[in-house]
């Protein structure tokens, strides 16, 4: 290995450990400060467009509302990927779900719908990700959430995950209204006991 690539791999991994840092130092800012989270119970989960569209939280008036959407609408994606990606669009405003992003699912989804679960009240390693129903989940800011104008990081938390993860969302200041701008919350979690060879 040359001088030029020990130097790019050393940057490299310099980066990678100041962008975990980062990630780290926002996470446990939650709870500490400013912060206020809110709460968000679905008696169900939306199937297909018109039913997100009928939920009062579609208005999108609040970055929360948008947020807590977004992860009700991704646990329909085993069922029904193409319902869900309309919903996305719905939920992505002037923009729409992008070819990497469909990948990205895909991907992050397949074999691993329990991800999308874990995030609401009563799913647990243990039982399989099997959240109580009615389906809560909570939906927290942070001191930097809302730091640059019209644009906001919020996070949720896994029942799975030791830490919080982020949601990216824009607000159109024409209307009011907050879309999804990138989803950050589907890394690897623990995965379902009954799925566990070494439980």
């Amino acid at each position: 290995m040359g001088f030029l690539d020990s130097l790019k791999k050393m940057a490299e991994s310099k980066l990678k450990r100041e962008a975990s840092k980062l990630v780290n130092d926002a996470a446990s800012q939650i709870g500490k400060g400013r912060n206020h989270s809110e709460s968000f119970t679905f008696a169900s989960l939306p199937n297909n467009l018109a039913e997100l569209q009928a939920m009062p939280e579609a208005k999108l008036d609040t970055a929360f509302k948008t947020a807590a959407l977004t992860v009700a609408v991704l646990c329909r994606y085993e069922q029904d990927p193409q319902a869900t990606l309309e919903m996305l669009d719905f939920l992505k405003g002037p923009g729409d779900v992008s070819t990497y992003e469909k990948s990205f699912f895909k991907e992050r989804l397949e074999g691993k719908y329990y991800k999308t679960f874990a995030f609401f009240e009563g799913a647990t390693p243990q039982n399989g990700y099997k959240p109580n129903v009615p389906y809560k989940i909570s939906v927290i800011e942070n001191p930097y959430s809302f730091d640059n104008e019209n644009w906001a990081t919020l996070w949720v938390k896994s029942n799975g995950a030791d830490n919080p993860a982020p949601v990216k969302l824009r607000k159109k200041p024409s209307t009011g209204q907050w879309f999804l701008n990138e989803i950050q919350f589907l890394s690897d979690i623990r995965i379902p006991v009954a799925e566990d060879e070494w439980a």
